[in-house]
C-alpha cells in the first residue's frame, strides 16, 4: 500500500465510525500529516465542523457538549500535558484520542488518571507519523535540519532529538506498511549509522512483537543514506514542474504561498498542488517546463470550449444541466487560473534571473566535472560533503566503466541540456535492482541479511530529499523493474533551504571552535 493511501485509510477509520458533529483537534505536525492527504470538503463530509490546534484550544473555556472531540496528535510529552488539562476541564461530549505513533505506558497511565469525568471513549495508535507528500515520497518536516551536519559533540541533545524523530517516522512508515525491514546504512556517515542502529533496536528489540508481521520470502530493505553523499542535486536549478515550483517559489505540505512573489486576489494567495486532488498536476508534475506551457494552453482551450457551451443556455433543461455541472465548472476554472498563474510567475522569474543561461552552466559543471569556484561556503560544503564523506560515485568518474559510459552519453547528444543531470540516487537504485550494492559501503545492521532482491525498498535521506529525486523514484517505479521504491527524508529541500542549513551548521561549528 502506498503512503498516501495508508494515511487516508487511518484518517477515514478515525472519522467514519464516530457519528454526529465533530471537532478535530490537531497539533502543528499532525496538521501537515492530515492536510496533504485530506481536503477540507472531505472533512465536512465526515461531519467535522471545526478544526482546532491542541495548544490554542486550551485557552478556551466555552462548553460544547454537543460536539464529539476527535484528537489526532503526536505522542509527545507536551501534547500529553495539554490533554491532561483538557480532560480535567472537559468541554466536549465525548473524547476520542488517536496518536500518530506508539504511546509509552507512563503516558497511558497519565491519560487514564486524567479522565475523571469518564469522557474518553477510546485511545488508539494510528501509525501516520510522516507527511506523505506523494504516493512514494514522504518527509518528516524536522525544523532543525542542519543538526545532521554537526559532529555529535557540538549539540548532543539536539542530535538525539533529530535521531529520535527520524526513528519514530521510520517506525511508523513500516508499521503502516505492516512490514519489518532489513536495514543498511551508508558507511561513511556517522548519523546514518546511528539512526540505522536505533531503528533496528526499535524494530527487533524494544517493540519486536509489534513489528512481527507475517514474513514474506524476501524482507523489504530500509537504506539510510546521508544528504552529503550528493550535495549537488539540491543546488541545481530545476526545469520540471513540481521541482521548479519548489525551487522558484516554494512548496510546503503541497501548498504554494504566492504572497512571497507578489500581490494576488485573496482566493489565489495560497494554492494547493496535490497529485491526489488535481488531475492536471498529476499528469504534468514531472514534465519539463517547455511541455508544461503547451499542456496549459491545451487546458485553457478546453476550458474556453466549456465556457462557450455554458453561455448558450436557452431552455430550462440547459439551465438545469449547467447548475448540475457548475461545481465541476468552478473547479475547472480554479484549476486553469492556478496553473496559468504559476507558469506565468515562474516565466517572469526565469527571465529576471537569466536562469536558462545560469542553468546551462550549472548542468555543465554538474555533469562534466567542471571546477567550482572555491568560496568559503563551498569550502565548508567540501568539508561537509567532500570525497572522504561520500560513498557513491557522485560525478560518475571514479572508474573506467563510468568514464566510458559518460563519453558515450556525450556522443549520443542530450535530449534536453537543462535536465541532463541525474541524481546519485538513480545509481543507488540501479545497484539495488541489479544486486550490486556492496556490503562494505552499505553494511547491514545486526545479523539480518538480505536473501535475494527485495521487492520493497525505503530509501531515507538524512538531511532531506529533493523533488528531482522523488521524480527519479516515480519514473523508476513506473518502469516495472520488480522493485518498488519509496523515498523519505528529514525535509524537502530546494537550494535556498540547503544553503540555509549549510550556513547555520557553519555558524554553529565556527562558534563552537571559538569556545574551545
Amino acid at each position: 500500500m502506498v503512503l498516501v493511501a495508508a494515511v487516508r485509510d487511518y484518517i477515514n477509520r478515525m472519522l467514519q465510525d464516530i457519528s454526529g458533529m465533530k471537532v478535530l483537534i490537531l497539533d502543528s505536525q499532525t496538521v501537515s500529516i492530515l492536510s496533504v492527504v485530506y481536503s477540507q470538503s472531505e472533512l465536512l463530509q465526515k461531519e467535522v465542523f471545526l478544526v482546532e490546534l491542541v495548544d490554542s484550544i486550551s485557552k478556551s473555556k466555552e462548553s460544547m457538549s454537543h460536539l464529539k472531540a476527535v484528537y489526532f496528535l503526536r505522542p509527545t510529552s507536551e501534547n500529553i500535558q495539554h490533554l491532561r488539562q483538557q480532560l480535567a476541564n472537559s468541554r466536549f461530549g465525548e473524547y476520542h484520542l488517536f496518536f500518530s505513533n506508539m504511546l509509552k505506558d507512563t503516558q497511558i497511565h497519565i491519560l487514564a488518571d486524567s479522565d475523571e469525568n469518564e469522557v474518553v471513549q477510546q485511545v488508539q495508535e494510528f501509525y501516520a507519523d510522516f507527511v506523505a507528500v506523494d504516493p512514494y515520497h514522504f518527509t518528516l518536516n524536522i525544523p532543525s535540519n542542519h543538526i545532521y551536519m554537526l559532529p555529535a559533540v557540538v549539540d548532543p541533545s539536539g542530535l538525539q532529538q533529530f535521531s529520535d524523530r527520524v526513528v519514530d517516522g521510520l517506525g511508523a512508515v513500516f508499521l503502516a506498511m505492516k512490514r519489518r525491514p532489513v536495514i543498511r546504512y551508508q558507511r561513511t556517515s556517522d548519523v546514518a549509522k546511528r539512526i540505522a542502529q536505533e531503528t533496528a533496536k526499535l524494530m527487533y528489540q524494544q517493540e519486536s512483537g509489534l513489528f512481527d508481521f507475517r514474513r514474506t520470502e524476501v524482507s523489504p530493505l530500509l537504506l539510510i543514506i546521508d544528504r552529503r553523499d550528493d550535495p549537488v542535486t539540491p543546488l541545481l536549478n530545476q526545469w520540471t514542474y513540481q521541482a521548479m515550483v519548489h525551487e522558484l517559489i516554494g512548496i510546503q505540505d503541497n501548498k504554494v504561498d504566492l504572497r512571497s512573489i507578489g500581490k494576488f486576489p485573496k482566493d489565489q494567495e495560497e494554492v494547493v498542488l496535490s497529485s491526489e486532488q488535481d488531475a492536471f498536476f498529476k499528469a504534468n508534475m514531472y514534465e519539463n517546463f517547455g511541455d508544461i506551457g503547451m499542456n496549459i494552453k491545451r487546458m485553457v482551450d478546453d476550458f474556453q470550449q466549456v465556457a462557450k457551451s455554458n453561455q448558450n443556455i436557452q431552455t430550462i433543461e440547459d439551465m438545469s444541466k449547467f447548475i448540475d455541472s457548475y461545481p465541476e465548472y468552478r473547479k475547472m476554472q480554479g484549476n486553469v487560473s492556478k496553473h496559468v498563474t504559476l507558469v506565468t510567475e515562474m516565466s517572469k522569474i526565469v527571465e529576471e534571473r537569466k536562469l536558462m543561461l545560469v542553468s546551462e552552466t550549472e548542468q555543465e559543471l554538474a555533469c562534466s566535472g567542471g571546477q567550482v569556484a572555491a568560496f568559503e561556503l563551498v569550502q565548508f560544503l567540501l568539508k561537509q560533503a567532500g570525497v572522504d564523506k561520500r560513498t557513491g560515485d557522485l560525478y560518475g568518474n571514479r572508474d573506467l566503466l563510468n568514464i566510458a559510459r559518460n563519453m558515450a552519453r556525450g556522443l549520443k547528444g542530450v535530449e534536453n541540456v537543462y535536465i541532463q543531470h541525474q541524481p546519485l540516487l538513480l545509481q543507488t537504485m540501479e545497484s539495488i535492482i541489479k544486486g550490486r550494492m556492496k556490503d562494505v559501503d552499505y553494511p547491514f545492521v545486526g545479523n539480518h541479511f538480505q536473501q535475494g532482491r527485495p521487492q520493497d525498498v525505503v530509501i531515507f535521506i538524512v538531511g532531506g530529499t529533493t523533488y528531482e529525486e522523488s521524480r527519479t523514484v516515480a519514473l523508476q517505479n513506473a518502469s516495472n523493474s520488480g522493485v518498488r521504491f519509496i523515498l523519505g527524508g528529514s525535509v524537502v529541500l530546494n537550494s535556498k533551504r540547503f544553503l540555509k542549513d549549510l550556513e547555520e551548521a557553519q555558524r554553529i561549528a565556527r562558534s563552537s571552535t571559538n569556545v574551545v
